[in-house]
Formats: structure tokens, C-alpha cells, sequence
């Protein structure tokens, strides 16, 4: 008789919470994924680069690059990876950044391993998401705007005060802050 090994597909998680990702990490490998795990979008893309994995998780808010830096990196090196973008910090022009730039889906933490292979699955949009009933607020389009400026300049944040024409502290400050409710 003999024994045929199946291959894991291969998912490459990228968050610098080690919690989270000591969590998430086991939950995957008993969905049937093998799993590598990275502190940093810097060494995410060092492990991808000799190994390209068929899924990435990747949170969009790290120390040094930013999950989108990650995203565009990924997306370059052709191996068709299907991108999963996490984040606390949600907003309609990340969102739409990262799409553009390669990710296959995106959601908003908290988020459980389920909803993940579930995103991963998902080859289309959905025409009969629910459309919001009322307009953003003041305080969120104005979050949305600095989160979409911040974007085009790759996450730096005092290019991103310059071209605002704002203290790069108070951009800290305005960016610090949760997202506004819509």
C-alpha cells in the first residue's frame, strides 16, 4: 500500500500582534492550511520572496511598511496569492487601496478564521450587499480623506502633513484615533 502525501496550500500570516497571530496560527493549520507567520510586512515579504505562498493574511497597519506596501509586493512577485487584508482601522480608501493594489478581499477586525476562508473563497463581489441608509458624517469623511492621502503617500506621515498643509503632529493625533462611526 502506499501513502500519498497531500500538500497543504501554503498561507503566509502577517500581523505584528504575536497574540493575535498565536491565535490565528493554529486555527488555520486545522482549516488545512501550512502556515508561516511574520512580525513585520518587511520579513512577510522576505519569506515570500523564496516562496511564494498560495494565501496571505496580512494587517494593513504595522510598524515600518504598511500592510498595503505588503499587498503591492505580493502582487508583484506573480504567484497569483490570494491576499486577505485585516485591519482595526477600516476605511473606505484603504479598502479601495487595497484592492487595487492585489488583495483579493478585505475585513475589519475582529475577525475569526472562518470569515477568512470564507474571504479567500469569494471570486466575486456581492451585488446585494446592504447599502447604507445614511451619509458619513463630518468627523469620518474627514478620517476617510487623511487615510486616502496618507495612502498615496505610501504611509508616510510627514509628506502626508505637507501635502495637507497640517502639523505632522496633529495628523499623528487625528490618525491615532479609532475610526469614526458613519
Amino acid at each position: 500500500m502506499c501513502a500519498t502525501t497531500i500538500e497543504k496550500p501554503s498561507l503566509l500570516l502577517v500581523d505584528d500582534d504575536e497574540a493575535f497571530l498565536s491565535v490565528l496560527a493554529p486555527a488555520m493549520k486545522k482549516r488545512g492550511f501550512s502556515v508561516t507567520t511574520a512580525l513585520s510586512a518587511e520579513s512577510g515579504f522576505e519569506l515570500a520572496k523564496n516562496d511564494p505562498p498560495e494565501f496571505a493574511v496580512v494587517d494593513l497597519k504595522m510598524g515600518g511598511n504598511s500592510g498595503l506596501v505588503l499587498v503591492r509586493q505580493l502582487a508583484s512577485l506573480g504567484a497569483g496569492t490570494r491576499i486577505v487584508v485585516l485591519t482595526g482601522f477600516a476605511s473606505i480608501a484603504t479598502a479601495v487601496e487595497a484592492i487595487k493594489l492585489g488583495a483579493t478581499h478585505y475585513l475589519a477586525k475582529p475577525v475569526d478564521a472562518d470569515e477568512i476562508v470564507a474571504a479567500f473563497g469569494k471570486q466575486t463581489g456581492d451585488a446585494h450587499v446592504e447599502l447604507a441608509n445614511n451619509p458619513l458624517t463630518i468627523d469620518r469623511l474627514e478620517w476617510e480623506h487623511l487615510q486616502r492621502v496618507l495612502a498615496e503617500n505610501d504611509g508616510n506621515i510627514s509628506a502626508t502633513a505637507r501635502s495637507l498643509n497640517m502639523h505632522r503632529r496633529t495628523l499623528q493625533r487625528k490618525l491615532g484615533k479609532n475610526p469614526i462611526n458613519p
